[in-house]
Order: structure tokens, then sequence, then C-alpha cells
């Protein structure tokens, strides 16, 4: 069961909602949190009356109120940022260091590679004709979940949160998205909307899971390091870890890669993976 989760404090959350039920063949199937539970195939979508970086545990929620525990969960969301720019945007959840938006400090949610890649891919081709950017945002803020998540947004301010058409290609892309299993990365290095792996992934037979941007990291306390590297990639389900060395200094790629190596873990590039 893929858990979907909308949130009626935050109006792109409700459009993408809407737009999926005007798509037709959902079914209402009881109540959670006063609100209709509404059904498709194996997706469940639920509405909730707070806001979602800060409703720990929803999984645990709606297996108590479901009777069933999801095997994903997939967040409706708004995505804020500061440029304005309009984008779709996928990422995994949790905290490489402090909680300010929700989640548990140094603590990361399981991820959800092969959904969220592929839940990519078809946001690219499914605003192929629109002026959004689609990419993928690191790993960052809440909720605290056990089951495998991650947010599908629309950015990045009030005036695009509104936008229907994006709300209605996010839905189509939730109700089409074939998912495809590829080999899972975490990715280490670069900023927090990660060109470099957006760009892999629509080129290359990848899932990405956990990323961890270089602003989230000392490269000199290693210790630390190593530490966000187990936890990523363990996290992700990954063998494999793309490592952005342009975004870095050489000494510090190569500090990364040693880690990666001496965990037992596969330091890969795009040179390393074959093309979709």
């Amino acid at each position: 069961m893929r858990l979907l989760v909308c949130s009626t404090e935050d109006n792109a959350s409700v459009n993408i909602r809407d737009a999926m039920l005007a798509s037709g063949g959902w079914s209402q199937d009881g109540e959670m949190n006063d609100a209709p539970v509404h059904r498709k195939g194996d997706m469940v979508m639920i509405t909730i009356p707070r806001l979602h970086l800060y409703y720990d545990d929803i999984d645990l929620a709606a297996s108590e109120a479901l009777k069933a525990r999801p095997g994903e969960v997939v967040f409706l969301s708004r995505h804020k940022a500061a440029s304005g720019k309009r984008s779709l945007t996928v990422h995994p959840i949790g905290n490489w260091g402090d909680a300010e938006y929700g989640g548990r400090p140094g603590t990361l949610v399981p991820a959800a590679p092969h959904l969220m890649t592929s839940l990519l891919r078809k946001l690219k081709e499914e605003a192929s004709e629109m002026p959004f950017e689609v990419a993928f945002e690191v790993t960052h803020h809440g909720p605290y979940l056990t089951t495998p998540a991650l947010f599908i947004e629309i950015g990045s301010s009030e005036g695009t949160w509104g936008d229907l058409d994006a709300a209605r290609t996010i839905a189509r892309t939730l109700q089409e998205v074939e998912v495809e299993a590829y080999p899972i990365a975490m990715g280490i290095g670069g900023g927090h909307y990660a060109p470099r792996f957006t760009e892999t992934s629509l080129g290359k037979k990848i899932s990405f899971g956990h990323m961890l941007p270089n602003y989230a990291f000392d490269p000199g306390d290693l210790e630390s390091l190593r530490e966000k590297i187990r936890m990523g990639a363990e996290s992700s389900g990954a063998r494999l870890v793309y490592i952005h060395r342009k975004s870095m200094k050489r000494s510090e790629a190569t500090a990364v890669a040693k880690i990666v190596v001496d965990l037992g873990y596969d330091a890969v590039d795009s040179s390393d993976l074959d093309s979709i």
C-alpha cells in the first residue's frame, strides 16, 4: 500500500489531492482524523488537519486507522524558496543535523529510492511543456517516520502554490508512474537542488536515495562524515555512493571516497553507470 498524505494547512497539497480525486477512479473508504480516506488501486490517500512536517509517526497512526501498514509514504506539499523559481521537486526526508523543520536531529527517514527517482523522471516527462524546473532536493526536514517516505512538491512561492496545472501534473505523475528498480545510490556533494544527481537520474540507470550536500558536512571532521555516509547509505538501502567530485576540493573528494570504500560501499560517477 502506498500512502499519500494531504495537509489542509498547505494549499498546494490540497490542490494536488483535489486534482487526483477529479481524475476519477477513487472510492471513499472510511475516515481518519474526521476526514475521508480515499482508495484507488494500491494507493490510499488521507487528509490531515496539521502541517505534515511536524506530524511524526504518521505512518503508525495511519496503520492503526487503516488496519494496514503502508509500504511507502508520499507527502503532497508546497515548496518555499527565496528565489521564487517555479519548480516541481521530489526529495527524501530527515535531518543531517538540527531538526529546525520537524523530524529528529541527526536522524534520517528510510528513503524510497526507486519510487522517488521514477517520480522525478515521470515529472520531467509530464512537465516538458511547462515553465517549471524539475529537480531533486537533497535530504531535509521532517516528519519522523520508520516507513520509506518522500515529499513531492510545487514550488517555490505563493504565486505558484496555487497553480492548478502544476497540481494536475503531479496528480498524473503519482497515478501513472511506472516504478523502475535500478541500482541504488546515496549521493554526496553539490548544493540543495542537486542538479548533478537530477541530471544523472534522467539519463542513467540509477535510483537515488538520501543525498548529503556539501553544506551539511565538515570535510575536516572525518568521524562525523563517516557516520553520515553510513547512515545515509543504510537508510537508502544503497550499495553505491555517487560522489559529485567537481563540487568539492580534490582532497575532500579523495577523503570522501576513502571513507566510502572503508565502509564497504562502491564509489561511482556517471561513467560507471549504464544509460537508460
